[in-house]
């Protein structure tokens, strides 16, 4: 396996077999949610097509696919295959198809439906994906938007909040650039006076 790397953008591309089309679109993707939110866009985008064929690595390495009608193994898996192949990560692909009117088989379908992600995913390009770091904060009520306004200076995302399992604080789960960690941990307590803690969860 090489370095992990991400899509550097939106990437489309398509590919004819017998009259029927692939078009195949390869979106950067940040975790599930927004995976399905883009599928649901394609699928409102071509709604008379036959099939929305789709495969998605996402940043936590989680893999998943789907055939769509089409023979097992014959669109999902390979679409996978070739994310993984380029060690991409967060990457949603899906490809539509317009069937022509032919059958082509087995290994005509794998062709087809590689080929439309391969062209999609060399649209769109790809670029390293830095390592990242998930961190559990908690603080006092009174100094959330210091920890907020921090988060965003350090381009962190927010990936949950949980409001309720302690009445004094609340408990934030980020994810930032690894090499950023230590800053933001100084930053973290001289901005909260120490009151905010840190740690791996």
């Amino acid at each position: 396996m090489g370095e992990r790397m991400r899509p550097a953008g939106y990437g489309t591309g398509e590919y004819e077999e017998k009259r029927s089309r692939f078009i195949g679109e390869l979106f950067p993707v940040s975790g599930e949610e927004e995976a399905k939110e883009r599928l649901a866009q394609v699928k409102r985008k071509y709604p008379d097509a036959r099939h929305h064929c789709w495969a998605w690595v996402l940043p936590d390495g989680s893999c998943r696919w789907s055939d769509d009608g089409e023979p097992g193994g014959t669109a999902g898996g390979p679409m996978a295959a070739v994310l993984k192949g380029a060690d991409l990560t967060g990457a949603l692909c899906v490809v539509t198809r317009y069937f022509g009117g032919t059958l082509l088989g087995s290994g005509g379908l794998v062709r087809a439906y590689s080929k439309a992600a391969a062209l999609a995913l060399a649209d769109a390009g790809t670029e390293p994906d830095p390592e990242k770091a998930v961190l559990r904060l908690a603080c006092p009520w009174e100094q959330l938007d210091k920890v907020h306004r921090l988060v965003r200076e350090y381009e962190g995302a927010l990936l949950e909040s949980d409001y309720e399992s302690d009445p004094e604080r609340a408990v934030l789960t980020v994810e930032l650039l690894a090499d950023r960690t230590e800053t933001f941990a100084r930053r973290l307590a001289d901005a909260t006076g120490g009151r905010a803690s840190l740690a791996e969860p």
